[in-house]
């Protein structure tokens, strides 16, 4: 049995197609998240000029980023999930990860 295989028992997906459709949707949605996040924190005054004066202040700016892009993340993934009708898919992938974030009691297991 090869990996797509598994990935396809795993994920209880039944085509290649669906599977090649929820790995675009993966692609789009890491890829869009990261670049709509500078121009976010842009908006909301969050410059890499300000954490120039702090000690380590690079790595708290990409700290914040990575903050912002992570639930940018997860609201886009639902977002192009809907789009290319995979949202059952993805909204039980994204409540699997909030479950195991500690969310188990909005999202409990049916």
């Amino acid at each position: 049995m090869g990996y797509f295989d598994r990935l396809k028992t795993k994920w209880n997906i039944a085509s290649n197609k669906q599977l090649f459709i929820i790995f675009v949707v993966f692609g789009l949605t890491g890829s869009s998240s990261v670049k709509i996040a500078r121009p976010f924190l842009e908006y909301i005054g969050f410059y890499p000029a300000i954490f120039e004066d702090f000690i380590l202040g690079g790595i708290l700016y990409w700290i914040i980023r990575i903050l912002v892009i992570f639930p940018l993340y997860q609201v886009l993934l639902i977002l192009f999930g809907t789009i290319f009708f995979q949202f059952p898919f993805f909204w039980e992938f994204e409540k699997k990860i909030l479950r195991r974030m500690g969310f188990k009691r909005f999202f409990p297991e049916s």
